[in-house]
């Protein structure tokens, strides 16, 4: 079962769900390639290209962890989100309590199709979520979901 699943209230439906977006993995790549350089090079000491190289593993390892233990989702009544596994950050929130929902995008962003979600509720709590693909969909249906919630 999903975290999605798992906290739903009695009757409330899931409208949409998003997950993060794969630029979580340019990390790991970026990594991976610098060993490759020192493996390919001819620089004498390879054991900086072993050292490297066990960086992108680990890099790998806590990126795939976090994609896979990441989610998002738009029920009928509320916002729910949870990013990672062991170290956890969750969101819930009543649709009638949103505030303000904030994109953020930068080039890269834009042309990727990813970008940060900041959603302000009541009281001025605000809840940040890095690299979500799609945020301009996923905002629309947060504000779809508020109009049929308040009417």
């Amino acid at each position: 079962m999903s975290y999605i699943q798992d906290n739903l209230m009695p009757g409330e439906e899931v409208i949409y769900r998003a997950k993060l977006h794969g630029i979580i993995f340019i990390r790991p790549v970026v990594w991976f390639s610098i060993s490759l350089f020192f493996f390919t090079s001819g620089i004498d000491p390879a054991v900086i290209g072993e050292i490297v190289f066990l960086i992108s593993l680990i890099s790998l390892f806590r990126a795939l962890v976090t994609y896979l233990y990441s989610e998002f989702g738009i029920t009928d009544k509320r916002i729910i989100g949870k990013v990672g596994f062991i170290r956890r950050t969750s969101l819930d929130v009543f649709l009638i309590k949103v505030e303000s929902i904030q994109v953020k995008q930068g080039i890269f962003g834009r042309i990727l199709g990813y970008g940060s979600i900041t959603i302000t509720g009541t009281g001025g709590v605000r809840n940040p979520f890095r690299k979500i693909s799609y945020p301009l969909e996923f905002r629309k249906k947060v504000q779809e979901q508020i109009t049929v919630a308040t009417n």
